[in-house]
């Protein structure tokens, strides 16, 4: 399957930071958040990955692109472990990139692929849910779309204080950790919500999306709403949601940014165990 990254959004919520750099560039500790989610995709036997960008997003391609100056100064430096980290970036996949000329939803930013995937299914990964699992994420739904060969989407349990940020799905359960999609509600007030299952960030997506989302009109936000594409599509074929094993931060919410960049520290071996007494320092004081 071939991927695709919708990356185009302004970065509101991280001004001022995000001023004048793309949000997917904001690093858990010295990887940028679109670094996950790219070897996300690649460890999920994905090596065709297209990024959906936008204006002042220009970073992203330079940072997965070769570094011939960078590259000979650490050469000189004898830096080797820097170099061959820095090397292995560029060497990830083969990225793509096509610019969304205007922000109209994710809806209208993943229709941007159809050229570029064609008739076939595929992965639909943002950048703004970071997910660490034993089984990369996209893999888990690759699997699930491997038996029932439709549309799959991940979702996860989300609070009632959170649930109106989150696309909603009315579904039931058919197998462990599998439901059949009903409906879905995008950003529903936690009264009106049909259940606590929200949609996160990964997708398997069939072609037929592409026919759903020129029939979805503007929703929420004068947007073309991905949520209202699926409700379309559900009309027409199957539509199943996977509550996916792992742990998932989203990193357009303040808190789960400093979260998930405590949860990566601690496990990196040469941070671990400094950062755990640094925590029960200040837990004991």
């Amino acid at each position: 399957m071939k991927a695709v990254i919708p990356a185009a959004g302004l970065g509101t919520r991280f001004l001022p930071a995000t001023k004048a750099q793309p949000k997917e560039m904001l690093p858990l500790i010295d990887k940028p958040a679109i670094q996950f989610v790219i070897e996300e995709a690649v460890n999920s036997g994905i090596d065709d990955i297209l990024i959906i960008t936008g204006r002042g997003k220009r970073a992203i391609e330079d940072h997965f692109d070769k570094s011939f100056e960078l590259e000979e100064i650490l050469k000189e430096k004898n830096k080797i472990d820097l170099l061959k980290e820095t090397q292995e970036i560029s060497d990830l996949a083969d990225i793509h990139y096509i610019r969304q000329r205007e922000a109209k939803g994710l809806g209208n930013a993943i229709y941007y692929a159809k050229k570029h995937v064609g008739d076939e299914p595929f992965v639909v990964l943002l950048g703004d849910d970071i997910i660490f699992s034993d089984i990369p994420c996209a893999r888990q739904l690759i699997n699930s779309y491997e038996k029932y060969k439709s549309t799959i989407i991940a979702v996860d349990r989300v609070s009632k204080e959170m649930i109106q940020s989150y696309g909603v799905i009315d579904g039931e359960p058919i197998e462990d950790s599998i439901y059949k999609v009903n409906d879905l509600v995008e950003k529903p007030k936690p009264e009106e919500a049909p259940s606590d299952l929200g949609i996160i960030g990964r997708y398997v997506l069939t072609p037929e999306i592409f026919d759903a989302i020129e029939q979805t009109k503007p929703g929420k936000g004068n947007e073309i709403q991905l949520t209202d594409a699926l409700r379309i599509l559900n009309k027409k074929q199957p539509l199943y949601a996977y509550n996916f094993d792992g742990v998932r931060y989203d990193l357009g919410n303040k808190l789960d940014y400093i979260k998930a960049t405590i949860e990566y520290s601690l496990r990196r071996e040469e941070f671990r165990d400094e950062i755990k007494n640094y925590l029960r320092g200040i837990l004991n004081d």
